[in-house]
């Protein structure tokens, strides 16, 4: 759940320190079942993809395994975007672009953005801005898709929980709602915690 730099979160030194110990509960070590599934009914492998916050980026990962040609990773951890070039760029070279830095200070127009413990990660405050953004970002007609948390924790975060009414009040007017239910195939310890989303830019 890296987060970006800033007011919106915790800031990079939080996030690295963090992979540097190995702190990384929300880590699956695997692309996530709901978001894996979504991919492989993709056709067009040329699509503009953009994952922010990406952390390890198995959703990328999985992506240019499968074929995927034009994919970007943000996050704010210089140490977690090192592994990551360490890891990808050797194989996948020319199909991805990787990225240190703040989320909101971003450029670009994307077909399709992934949401994977990005949204969770910012502090609350900042959800509306995150809405925007993401619209700000995707081309006409593109898509946000990916998990959100259906639940409030006792902790102060992050995570950050929240709930289905509330993120409607963020997304509404600037997305069509394609899918904003319950997710049926989330990891058992998330059973009936997670919303799975496809919100396509107004």
């Amino acid at each position: 759940m890296p987060t970006n730099a800033g007011p919106q979160g915790l800031g990079a030194d939080y996030w690295s320190q963090r992979y540097q110990n190995g702190q990384t509960g929300w880590d699956l070590g695997r692309v996530s079942e709901p978001l894996r599934l979504y991919i492989d009914q993709l056709v067009n492998k040329d699509l503009k993809v953009l994952i922010p916050g990406c952390g390890n980026a198995y959703e990328a990962e999985y992506m240019l395994e499968q074929g995927f040609t034009n994919i970007t990773l943000i996050d704010i951890s210089d140490v977690l975007v090192k592994q990551l070039g360490d890891r990808l760029l050797p194989r996948f070279a020319g199909k991805i672009a990787l990225e240190h830095g703040d989320f909101f200070a971003h450029r670009g127009h994307y077909d399709l953005i992934i949401e994977q413990t990005f949204f969770c990660a910012l502090l609350p405050g900042f959800r509306r801005d995150y809405a925007v953004k993401m619209a700000q970002l995707l081309a006409p007609g593109g898509k946000l898709v990916g998990l959100l948390f259906d639940r409030h924790f006792e902790q102060s975060g992050p995570p950050f929980g929240g709930d289905r009414h509330e993120y409607l009040e963020y997304f509404g007017d600037l997305f069509e709602l394609r899918y904003f239910s319950e997710c049926y195939n989330s990891i058992p310890p998330r059973a009936g915690t997670e919303l799975f989303i496809s919100l396509v830019r107004k």
